[in-house]
């Protein structure tokens, strides 16, 4: 069955699904398979929890007339969400970097659905998958389209561009995350600049940060959209950044006031006041969205609980990120700070070099409580009268069960499988 017969059933759905504990009735329901799981086998379960059509790969489970039988259940759920985008030509933003693309994803959004009806990626469902599920979503009464790409190694950025052919691309920045995949900084920088490839291949335009020296010069040959906090020459220029510890920045005139703390959020507020005026979005409502907007999912959350004031930012990590929260947190004018931080994740061989590195800047820079979790900081522990070092988060939960913790500003940061939000817990 070709892709545009298959495209006219999608149309007849009311959602795509590729899991059957969350199917709504005459949704599409695309049996993919795993390492440990074949969804071939739920697709009769699929139809009776109200799946209008279900694609499968494998014939023995086939059902009747509302079953789509194709060779590969991923490679159709790709080839559909492209034939979808040039189907709807819905302006599509797509963006990626090593940090802050979720944040600056759902800023895009706070500010752009001010004034267009605006879908964007759900969560972080921004590889292989999440990006054609993204596409999916998307129907004829979108007027923008916002895709987060993420990628872990070379080409896939560029196969995600070539499945959404975004009009304006954004790259928050180049970091040190998933070295191991991408073989080091230097890889990561290509890999991310795939996207650039791609808007300069079709004439497209880019969002550019005008004070990131490698991002202005990768970009000399593209349509671009640049702002700066020092350049005037920016088509978008920042008049003043404050963080207390909450980002405000003023921008022609109007104090911008964010829920987001850390001056690393700065660039990400900064990039969407330039999205919104690029789209013509009045300034007051850029500036309601962005101060309606509220983070959550363990990403720069402040808390409250038990006298504590507690920054959760325990999503992800890597050694970028977590060095500028650590710059963020250290300046912070606040009694009583502790630092709780664990093991960052998908650094290959740089590792034991990078765990070293944010344990000596501890070292050097701290003069309060610091606990570091996990096997990679505990190989790099060094003796300090601040830095307690615990070979495994159970190992720092008991030690949480036996002292408490009041009235203190904490920081909590971590790769996602360190799962440092079960601190709260304890606290």
């Amino acid at each position: 069955m070709d892709i545009s017969k298959i495209h006219s059933f999608f149309l007849l759905c009311a959602s795509v699904s590729i899991d059957t504990r969350k199917i709504l009735t005459d949704s599409f329901f695309v049996a993919l398979k795993g390492t440990n799981f074949d969804a071939n086998t739920f697709a009769k379960q699929a139809l009776e929890n109200g799946a209008a059509y279900v694609v499968i790969d494998n014939r023995d489970y086939y059902i009747d007339e509302r079953t789509i039988l194709v060779e590969d259940t991923l490679n159709c759920l790709q080839e559909l969400a492209k034939y979808h985008r040039n189907y709807l030509k819905t302006p599509i933003i797509a963006l990626t970097g090593s940090n802050g693309k979720t944040t600056t994803k759902e800023l895009f959004q706070a500010v752009l659905s001010q004034k267009y009806i605006t879908k964007a990626t759900v969560g972080n469902l921004n590889n292989h998958i999440g990006v054609p599920l993204t596409l999916l979503s998307f129907t004829k009464e979108t007027e923008i389209g916002i895709v987060e790409m993420g990628a872990n190694h070379q080409q896939e950025i560029a196969f995600l561009c070539d499945l959404a052919m975004p009009d304006f691309g954004y790259i928050t920045n180049f970091g040190k995350a998933h070295l191991e995949g991408f073989g080091g900084v230097e890889g990561v920088i290509k890999g991310k600049s795939e996207m650039y490839d791609f808007l300069q291949k079709f004439n497209k335009k880019a969002f550019v940060n005008f004070d990131d020296d490698i991002q202005f010069e990768k970009t000399t040959s593209i349509d671009r959209i640049v702002f700066s906090l020092v350049n005037h020459e920016a088509d978008v220029f920042i008049d003043k950044v404050e963080v207390n510890p909450f980002v405000k920045v003023v921008y022609d005139g109007s104090d911008i006031q964010s829920n987001l703390i850390g001056l690393y959020n700065s660039t990400n507020i900064i990039a969407a006041i330039t999205v919104g005026k690029y789209f013509e979005v009045a300034l007051n409502d850029i500036k309601r969205g962005i101060e309606s907007y509220i983070p959550e999912n363990n990403r720069s959350q402040i808390i409250f609980k038990n006298g504590n004031e507690i920054i959760l930012d325990a999503y992800n990590a890597n050694p970028s990120s977590i060095d500028v929260a650590l710059d963020n947190f250290i300046q912070l004018k606040k009694a009583n700070k502790v630092i709780i931080i664990g093991d960052m994740f998908e650094l290959g061989d740089e590792s034991k070099k990078e765990h070293q590195t944010i344990v000596n800047k501890l070292i050097s820079q701290v003069d309060f409580t610091c606990f570091l979790i996990g096997k990679e900081f505990y190989n790099s522990k060094i003796e300090s009268n601040y830095l307690n070092f615990f070979l495994s988060f159970e190992d720092f939960s008991n030690f949480l069960k036996q002292n408490k913790f009041e009235n203190d500003f904490i920081l909590i940061k971590g790769s996602r499988g360190m799962a440092l939000e079960r601190t709260l817990d304890f606290l």
